[in-house]
Parts: C-alpha cells; sequence; structure tokens
C-alpha cells in the first residue's frame, strides 16, 4: 500500500473523527448520493451491520450532496446518518486519485449515459444483464414476506419471486426490481440527491484498516454498477479481512 494512499486516509481520520470504538474500519468513499452504487452499496453495508453486529467493524462513508440529500438517502437506505460525511466536491476523490469516470467535455449527462452502454464502463451491460437474468451463485435479496413497491402501482412481496423461480439464490428480475426501486428514489428527489450534474461520472473507492489504523485492503471503481471486484458477492471481501 502506497504511503500516499496511506497518509491520506489517515488525514481522513483525523479530519471526519473517523475513530470509532471497534478494532477495525472500512471508509467508503461513494461518488454522489445519487449514484446507483451509492444507493445498492449503501443497503449493502446496512445489511451487513444488522446481520453482523459480532464483527469487530465501524464502518464510515463519505458522499457529495447536502445534508437534505443525506437525510433522505440514509431514510431510504438505513445506512447510518452519523456515520456519513457529505462534501460539496470531488476534491477528496481527485486527492486519492479516484476514478473521475468518463469525460469527453459534453457534461455529466451524457458522460453518465455513455457510461450506462457501457463507454469506458466495461463491467456494467454486463451487470445490468445479470440484474434481469439472475445469477445462480449470488444470493437471493427479497425474503418471502418481503414487501415490494414499485413505482407506487405495482406492489407484491418476495414471494412471488419464489413461486415463479424458487429460492436460495438471485432470481431473475429480482436484481433488476431491486435497482429499478433506487432509481425511482433517486428521480423523485433529485435535486436533493444530484448536488452537481458535473459528478454523475464520479466513481468510488474502499478502503478498509487494520488494528493498527493501517490500509491493508483498497478498491477503485471505475464502472457503473462496480463498486466491488464481485459483484456477486460485493462484500465477500470482509469475509477474509476480519478474523
Amino acid at each position: 500500500m502506497t504511503c500516499k494512499i496511506q497518509n491520506n486516509i489517515k488525514n481522513l481520520v483525523e479530519k471526519f473523527n473517523f475513530y470509532g470504538h471497534k478494532k477495525y474500519k472500512l471508509i467508503i468513499l461513494f461518488g454522489l448520493l445519487g449514484d446507483f452504487d451509492s444507493f445498492e452499496y449503501a443497503i449493502n453495508l446496512k445489511n451487513f451491520i444488522d446481520n453482523h453486529e459480532d464483527k469487530n467493524l465501524d464502518i464510515f462513508a463519505i458522499a457529495i450532496g447536502n445534508q437534505i440529500g443525506k437525510e433522505k438517502f440514509c431514510k431510504f437506505t438505513g445506512f447510518p446518518t452519523k456515520n456519513l460525511i457529505v462534501v460539496s466536491d470531488n476534491k477528496i476523490h481527485n486527492d486519492l486519485e479516484v476514478s473521475k469516470g468518463l469525460d469527453i467535455g459534453f457534461g455529466g449527462w451524457i458522460n453518465m449515459l455513455l457510461m450506462l452502454s457501457g463507454v469506458n464502463s466495461f463491467r456494467t451491460i454486463k451487470e445490468v444483464i445479470r440484474g434481469y437474468t439472475g445469477d445462480r451463485k449470488a444470493k437471493q435479496i427479497y425474503s418471502e414476506f418481503e414487501k415490494i413497491n414499485i413505482l407506487k402501482l405495482l406492489k407484491f412481496s418476495g414471494n412471488s419471486f419464489k413461486q415463479v423461480f424458487g429460492d436460495g439464490y438471485l432470481r431473475p428480475f429480482e436484481l433488476a426490481t431491486f435497482r429499478l426501486n433506487n432509481m425511482n428514489e433517486i428521480i423523485q428527489n433529485w435535486g436533493d440527491y444530484i448536488l452537481n450534474e458535473k459528478y454523475l461520472p464520479q466513481r468510488g473507492a474502499t478502503f478498509f484498516m487494520d488494528d493498527q489504523n493501517k490500509v491493508v485492503y483498497k478498491f477503485f471503481s471505475s464502472d457503473v454498477l462496480g463498486y466491488s471486484p464481485n459483484m456477486r458477492d460485493p462484500l465477500g471481501f470482509l469475509s477474509d479481512l476480519i478474523k
């Protein structure tokens, strides 16, 4: 791990008081609050916290946004409000050399649409397709009794997926449904979640610190829907790091 990254992360811990009380630290750099990856990653982290309270891990995150967006984001995703810091630009991302995403000079919207089409975001199309086809090697999202509300028009339970496709794996359309629900929340609150559209292509990063406050794991995203090296099990890396 380079000294520059180590020093920059150490400075973030000091600046934002990311000390916590547990043995390990996970520090996440989201892009915009309203980025698809920010929502999906935050929900997965919230579920990890709920299901692994015994894990000796503090989780902190930084996102580009404002306080109103932060409150809505945490209410929707369940991510702890006190563990999320919002900033007004991507200076921290630049200091850590996190990918800015595609920039062809026509603004954030055009850049983001091109990335969603797979331009300079090579894993995106594959991940979109997986959302519709399902994945036998990934975990299911919705439990049998979980209520699902799509666009406030279509309401059903997780049992619908079970009845048609069975259970115990990521069923067809399940991940796409999950992402559609996130997208609907973003669009309905666009002005609160998207602080500045020029940051739409901005990608994120993940840093794990051991009990000596040393960065022992890092991942820099370069793709939309690519916040982890293994999207089948996005938080799988934690099992190897937390002993």
